[in-house]
């Protein structure tokens, strides 16, 4: 795409209503935006699991079965602190404090991705032209998967809907060990110029990359033998990616969203940019607070998509006065009541996606 979407400017706003009608919630409440203690206690907790589960595997080497059992954990617990700190800290939304958000951020690289390159990709691609071929990074998985109409099918997207559980499982060895690189040397996002780095941006990336390979890979080859670490890093990985990818895909590739594209010429988007949100997102399970808790309440996405800089912990709340206004403007707003009913919905996206 060689023109930047442009969204519909309409009068009167319906973006407009809906942030006139949070921010008198939050000034009515006398609540802050921000995180608060419930999000902070699930840090600390999410973080000690991360802690404990990794010195237990590294410097005290459990039997066989209960070290894969524990590798499955940290894998869960890896993906849930990328949901709940990491995704919080990046919009600026786990703290009012922006020291407490910046190190919630930084996790990330922790964890073996850029921060500075998720910031691009999601905090300003993504959430800005969400679905649109060509520019959402988020749904370009040429050639393995087709998640547009508009992307170009091969003969084995017929069978996609089988295996892209398996393309899933590798999204994050994927992401820290080739995507960050190549978004790094080719100065690339998909077909969108990479925002420009300072000094400090290109020290920080390549030292969280060394901290972080140094953490889940040279320590415990030095502790518990190359083959060992191999085997559990791949399986701590395979789970993360996957449940990062599901997740994901669920709140945009499911039957009920729509992948709109500009016009060619203009580079003009039909709707103005809340509606199109809407359009193109998805809630799932909102009711299951478990889930909500492990995901960080990016089952909320549409609230999370209208207002970013909100912390999840508001979701819930604020979810009712968007649904409300919703039904006054008479605009669709997607949400599956159960999580199978999303994946089902997706895996049938994914089928109609290789056959069209």
């Amino acid at each position: 795409m060689n023109v930047t979407p442009k969204f519909a400017q309409l009068k009167p706003s319906f973006h407009t209503e809906l942030k006139n009608r949070i921010t008198y919630y939050f000034e009515s409440t006398g609540k802050s935006t921000a995180g608060n203690y419930k999000l902070w206690t699930k840090a600390v907790i999410l973080i000690s699991a991360l802690i404990f589960l990794y010195v237990h595997l590294v410097f005290f080497t459990p039997s066989a079965f209960w070290a894969v059992m524990e590798c499955i954990l940290l894998g869960g617990t890896v993906a849930s602190i990328g949901f709940n700190i990491m995704h919080d800290g990046a919009h600026g939304s786990f703290s009012k404090s922006p020291v407490l958000n910046k190190m919630a951020a930084v996790t990330l690289g922790f964890l073996g991705g850029s921060h500075f390159m998720w910031n691009v990709k999601h905090n300003i691609i993504h959430h800005a032209y969400t679905n649109i071929d060509g520019v959402d990074d988020d749904i370009d998985a040429k050639p393995f998967l087709r998640m547009a109409s508009t992307q170009k099918k091969y003969k084995f997207h017929r069978f996609q809907h089988w295996y892209f559980w398996f393309f899933y499982c590798w999204l994050y060895i994927y992401w820290i060990f080739f995507a960050d690189y190549k978004k790094y040397f080719t100065r690339k996002i998909g077909d969108m110029p990479l925002k420009k780095m300072a000094i400090k941006d290109h020290f920080y990336f390549w030292l969280y990359k060394i901290i972080s390979y140094s953490i889940f890979i040279v320590i415990p080859m030095a502790e518990v033998g190359v083959g060992d670490t191999i085997i559990g890093y791949l399986i701590m990985t395979l789970v993360a990616g996957f449940i990062l990818s599901i997740v994901f895909q669920l709140a945009h590739t499911v039957e009920h969203t729509h992948f709109p594209m500009p016009n060619e010429a203009s580079g003009k988007m039909d709707d103005e940019w809340a509606i199109h949100q809407l359009k193109t997102t998805a809630n799932f399970a909102t009711q299951n607070p478990v889930i909500s808790w492990l995901v960080g309440g990016l089952n909320f996405q549409i609230e999370h998509h209208l207002f970013p800089k909100i912390s999840h912990i508001h979701y819930p709340a604020i979810s009712k006065i968007i649904k409300q206004a919703c039904r006054e403007y008479n605009i669709t707003y997607v949400e599956y009541p159960r999580m199978y009913q999303a994946v089902i919905s997706h895996v049938s996206f994914l089928k109609q996606m290789g056959r069209l």
